[in-house]
């Protein structure tokens, strides 16, 4: 099977004249919520999400943000409509990354964020660069195609090897960029992210601790097959919220997995993981106007998903969840960038 990112940005420049990745897309864990013809939902006009605080950040974002990596699959017209609609109803919370789709994901959100949209946003991007020098490129290079001076919040991407931490806090790693680039006045918070394992994500806090940094974020997977098999719902969120460090969630779908095992529909995928306590904002890629439809809705209609509806819903998912079959990004490389290309923890040319 093709690695994720090498087969969604063949699926993206396919999409652009045919539009016919969605069976593939799915295969290869990139459709997040399935086929959703736009329309369906009904959304209300001038209905707004809900909203959770951000740690300790003194920030208020939406309970359900937008993915950037799926914004590089729709045409560029469609992925700009949906970022405008979705903070047109307070879908506030914008996920991106350096490195999605070569930098498009990025370029097409600094396009949406024009006309007076970069206001009614906290946008967030991810860096891969473990060294000052090439986390302080990759910096300049978001900035610039993000359209704006300043990123909310910029998040060390893919902290998945047992060293990511101490290369991160070394002399001259990424920390010291960021510190300085906040300094500057180029980025508010600082995070980390991984969908390793959650002993890496608590090594990362621990080695922070140790020296006097506190981290304003953490993103983790959160969904209904990581509470059974190296859950970073029952591992990381406690020692996160201890240290004061809000919690972003994301994969609610497994990428795209869940719902190819069957195991849990999209709607009950969702709703878990905005139920979870402790999560400040859940993060889901949205390929389709028709998905940011569904999306928008569930949140707009949420309430927490009471007790027994989960250990119901959890019991369900158990057998799914042994040995991390259906979470691949826990147990393989196919959806590790930064390990298919390691060129980008030192460089900034992509």
């Amino acid at each position: 099977m093709a690695t994720r990112r090498k087969f969604l940005q063949a699926a993206a420049a396919t999409v652009l004249t045919g539009r016919a990745v969605r069976a593939a897309d799915k295969q290869a864990g990139g459709a997040p919520v399935g086929n959703v013809p736009k329309g369906k939902y009904s959304i209300p006009d001038g209905a707004k999400l809900p909203t959770r605080e951000l740690g300790r950040t003194g920030v208020r974002v939406s309970i359900l943000g937008l993915g950037g990596y799926h914004l590089g699959i729709p045409e560029e017209a469609e992925s700009i409509r949906m970022v405008r609609r979705a903070l047109d109803h307070g879908m506030n919370f914008l996920d991106n990354c350096w490195d999605y789709n070569d930098g498009e994901s990025e370029r097409r959100m600094g396009k949406a964020l024009r006309d007076g949209y970069r206001a009614k946003a906290f946008l967030m991007t991810k860096l891969d660069g473990r060294t000052a020098q090439s986390a302080a490129e990759q910096l300049e290079q978001s900035l610039q195609r993000l359209q704006t001076d300043v990123v909310d919040l910029v998040q060390i991407h893919e902290v998945i090897r047992k060293d990511d931490p101490e290369r991160c806090f070394a002399k001259g790693g990424a920390i010291e960029a960021l510190v300085a680039a906040r300094k500057a006045g180029k980025l508010r918070f600082i995070g980390y992210t991984g969908h390793k394992d959650p002993d890496i994500h608590r090594h990362m806090l621990d080695v922070a601790r140790a020296n006097s940094f506190h981290f304003d974020t953490v993103q983790m997977p959160v969904n209904v097959l990581d509470v059974h098999y190296r859950s970073f719902e029952r591992e990381v969120i406690p020692v996160a919220q201890k240290d004061g460090v809000a919690v972003l969630g994301m994969k609610p779908m497994g990428a795209g997995l869940i719902l190819e095992s069957g195991a849990a529909k999209a709607e009950e995928c969702l709703r878990y993981a905005m139920s979870v306590p402790g999560v400040s904002v859940t993060i889901t890629g949205c390929d389709s106007e028709g998905v940011l439809e569904q999306a928008l809705h569930l949140a707009l209609d949420f309430k927490p998903m009471p007790d027994d509806e989960r250990r119901t819903l959890l019991a369900r998912t158990a057998k799914a969840a042994q040995n991390g079959k259906w979470e691949k990004f826990k147990t393989t490389h196919q959806f590790d960038g930064t390990v298919q290309h390691k060129q980008w923890l030192t460089s900034a040319r992509l």
